[in-house]
């Protein structure tokens, strides 16, 4: 199974959605998580770039993701 180069994070209030994708852009996995799953679930993936919407909440997920050792990146809505 290839890893995931980069992870698009689509944040919500209670479901969370992640696309992977390898440097080619296809699809390695789709995921719905639940909130508390969003950290478990990255801390066991190998460190890459996690893009999201910037919004009130992402500065904060930033945080914890980037203690986990990935590379958080904020997009413009």
């Amino acid at each position: 199974m290839t890893n995931a180069t980069i992870i698009g994070l689509d944040l919500a209030k209670n479901v969370f959605h992640a696309h992977g994708a390898p440097g080619s852009g296809s699809v390695v996995f789709r995921k719905k998580l639940a909130r508390n799953q969003v950290l478990p679930f990255l801390s066991e993936k190998p460190a890459c770039i996690v893009a999201m919407e910037a919004c009130a909440t992402a500065h904060g997920w930033a945080r914890e993701i980037e203690r986990l050792g990935h590379n958080p990146r904020l997009v413009p809505p």
